[in-house]
Formats: structure tokens, sequence, C-alpha cells
């Protein structure tokens, strides 16, 4: 059975998905290294660490907080992918096929 964590509060909806969005629709690895999340979601996530610091977040708020920090991780990767396939020219599915590769050996 699938458990769900603690709901996002409405608030926090528009900034998450626009990150979700954003890899919805493909990219390409220069999109990925120039991508900024949008003034608001940068505030959002400014306004849930400092209230974090002092003690205040509610179950929602830590869970919204969670899921920008995961995703946040998760775009670092992707951009120093993104910088290793245009500093080497390469297409993703060559330095795919390379990680794959140096894992079966």
């Amino acid at each position: 059975m699938l458990m769900e964590g603690p709901k996002m509060s409405n608030a926090a909806i528009p900034s998450y998905l626009e990150i979700v969005d954003f890899i919805a629709a493909g990219t390409t690895p220069q999109a990925i290294v120039d991508y900024r999340p949008s003034a608001a979601a940068q505030q959002r996530v400014a306004k849930l660490i400092a209230r974090e610091k002092h003690g205040g977040l509610s179950p929602e708020d830590k869970s919204e907080l969670d899921h920008f920090m995961d995703l946040e991780h998760i775009l670092r990767m992707a951009k120093g992918r993104a910088r290793q396939i245009l500093t080497s020219g390469s297409c993703a599915a060559d330095v795919w096929d390379s990680i794959v590769d140096a894992k079966v050996q």
C-alpha cells in the first residue's frame, strides 16, 4: 500500500510544479545549466528556511521544504551532468551509455 506524506499547502503548488513542468517539458543541457527557479519560488523557500530556523514549521511546511531540498539536489546533479555534456560535446545518450558500460565491467 502506498502511503502519502503530509500534504503541501496550496501556496506551494505553483512553485513546486514549475520545476516539475520544466523537467516534464523536455530540455537541453544548456537549458538545464541556465535554469533558475522563479523569484516567487526562491522567496517561498527562503521564507520556509527562515521559519524552520525559528521552529515555526507546520508538518505541511516541513514536507514542502523537504520536497524543495530534494529537487534542489536533483537540479544540482543535473546541472553538473549537463556541464559535462556541454564540455565534452557528447549527447546525453553517449554519456548514459558510458556510465552503464562502466558499471557493467
